[in-house]
Order: C-alpha cells, then sequence, then structure tokens
C-alpha cells in the first residue's frame, strides 16, 4: 500500500475502493437481470428451477463478496486534512442539519446585499453632489443667477447625447454591430451582434446600463409581437454563462461620474468574446473543459479562462 499523502487519504486504496464500487454494481446488475430472464429453457421443469436457483446464488455470494471487498477498503482509505481553503466561513458549508441552520447560504446573501447596497451609495452620493442644496432660501436672489448650471445626471442625460456615445462606440469596433432601439419613450435598448458568435440585448436607462442578455447569433431575439426581447434566456448553457458574466461585468465597470467611458469599458470587454470557440483558456491551454469553451474574460487583461480555471 502506498503511504497516505499530506491530504490525510490513502490515494491507491481510494483507487482500488472506486473498482470495488464498480465490481459491486456489475454484480448488482447481474442479480437483476438473472430476476428479469427468469428460467431459462430446459427440458424439463425441474431442470430450469435447479438450474436458475444455481445461478442466482453464485450472483448473491458475487455481491455478498464484493461487498465485503469495498468495506475493507473504505477503512484503509482514510480521512481527509481538516484544513479547508475557505477558513473560518467554509466551515458553514459543512453543517449536518444546514436546513435549520442554513448560515452558509445566508452569509452569501449578506454579501450580495452588501455589494447592492454600496452600489445605490455610491450612485446617491453622486446625485447628492451634483444638486446645490441650502439651508434657508434668503441666499436666493442675484447669487442664483451667478450660480453655475447643473450639469445633467448620469440617469437624465439628453437621448442625443447618448446616441452620439453609441455612435462613438460603434466606429471603435468595425466587428461590432450596434443596433438601437427605444421601445419605451427614451430608454435605450441595444442589439449588439459580435460577428456570427452571439447576439447580446443591453438594456440602458440613459448611460446606465441596467442588464445583459446574451444569446448565440443563431437564437431568435425577438417576441412573438416582432419586439425585442429582453427578459427570455439563451437555450444554450456557454451563452447563459456570458450572461453571467456580463453580469459581474456591469457591477465591475462602475463610474457615475463618466457614464461614458463604462460604455465603452464594457463594450471592449463584450468585445473579446469574438473568440469564443477559438481561444483555449490560459490556464490549462484547452479549448473545452466540461463540454464548454473558455467563457470567463478577465476585466483588466481580456484574456480567456475556463470558469473554475480563474479561480
Amino acid at each position: 500500500m502506498a503511504d497516505v499523502m499530506n491530504v490525510g487519504v490513502n490515494l491507491e486504496a481510494f483507487s482500488q475502493a472506486i473498482n470495488a464500487i464498480q465490481a459491486l454494481r456489475s454484480s448488482v446488475t447481474r442479480v437483476f437481470d438473472s430476476l428479469k430472464d427468469g428460467m431459462k429453457n430446459k427440458e424439463t421443469l425441474e431442470g430450469r428451477e435447479k438450474a436458475f436457483i444455481t445461478e442466482f446464488q453464485d450472483n448473491l455470494q458475487a455481491v455478498n463478496r464484493d461487498l465485503n471487498e469495498l468495506e475493507r477498503l473504505s477503512t484503509l482509505v482514510g480521512r481527509p486534512s481538516e484544513s479547508h481553503p475557505l477558513h473560518n466561513s467554509g466551515l458553514l458549508s459543512l453543517d449536518p442539519v444546514q436546513d435549520k441552520t442554513p448560515l452558509y447560504s445566508q452569509l452569501l446573501q449578506a454579501y450580495k446585499w452588501s455589494n447592492k447596497l454600496q452600489y445605490h451609495a455610491g450612485l446617491a452620493s453622486s446625485l447628492l453632489n451634483q444638486q446645490s442644496l441650502k439651508r434657508s432660501a434668503n441666499q436666493m436672489g442675484a447669487s442664483a443667477k451667478r450660480r453655475p448650471k447643473v450639469q445633467p445626471s448620469t440617469l437624465a442625460l439628453p437621448p442625443q447625447y447618448v446616441d452620439d456615445v453609441i455612435s462613438r462606440v460603434g466606429r471603435m469596433f468595425p466587428d461590432v454591430s450596434i443596433e438601437l432601439f427605444r421601445p419605451n419613450g427614451t430608454s435605450a435598448v441595444l442589439l449588439v451582434t459580435l460577428g456570427k458568435v452571439l447576439k447580446a440585448t443591453v438594456v440602458m436607462r440613459s448611460l446606465f446600463i441596467d442588464r445583459t442578455i446574451v444569446r448565440g447569433y443563431s437564437e431568435n431575439v425577438y417576441t412573438e409581437d416582432g419586439k425585442l426581447d429582453i427578459w427570455s434566456k439563451s437555450n444554450y448553457q456557454v451563452f447563459q454563462k456570458v450572461t453571467d458574466h456580463a453580469t459581474t461585468a456591469l457591477l465591475h465597470y462602475q463610474l457615475p461620474q463618466m457614464p461614458d467611458v463604462v460604455v465603452r469599458s464594457f463594450m471592449t470587454w463584450l468585445r473579446s468574446y469574438v473568440k469564443l470557440f477559438q481561444t483555449p483558456c490560459q490556464r490549462c491551454g484547452k479549448f473545452l473543459q466540461e463540454g464548454l469553451p473558455p467563457t470567463w474574460r478577465d476585466f483588466r487583461t481580456l484574456e480567456a479562462f475556463h470558469d473554475t480555471c480563474r479561480q
């Protein structure tokens, strides 16, 4: 037997235990197959019963033998070390009564709400800083004429300015096609076509990107009444992954004081998917992992990684 590794598990015994499990499954399958086939054709009824009982007993003995071998190997496998990469928070997910004390899931939910609160607080701070608030109305008058004009906030930019920013972004990337729609007044919806790889529906409020849905190039992006579909997810898992990563990118590229820079940065990141199925992972060097290409793009270097390799 091989020595126990640092992780506290006998790897050779572990490999043998896997083989024992496969042998046990095969022997159990033979038992059910014999029951399914029943008594085979013999000259006499007594001969058929005797052959069936003999075969059934042999199969049960094989199951018993394989089960004993698996129990023997289970004692040799050993126990894993007690160190956890998540430190103290990782121990919460090991609670045996998780339904009664869901501390780990509550911790993740609190983390999400904390990020959302920080984001909305930043927006509120930028909006309040752009307003000229006074404690008294006595200072109004002549000074009000000299007061500089308040610049439009991120959520109240004129449509012409938004159209100009989108057109400049479209000229920056010749291989990206951007169509602008205004289905509900001044709010803009972009249909971004990236080569022949994907189509992204970008919902905006002024220059603030609200949400993004990525679908395959051949998928339908319109509803039955001919309007742009801004809710339905893609039918393919690879583009569902890209949609999740795009949502993460929206949280990363946040600069309320310069919304046009945010739009250019996000479009630059989205353009990095033009070779989604042609670029290998920068860590493992493989094109596919669990049937999926590297769907993650680094926010700074735009390098491609599998979802598990980026951690």
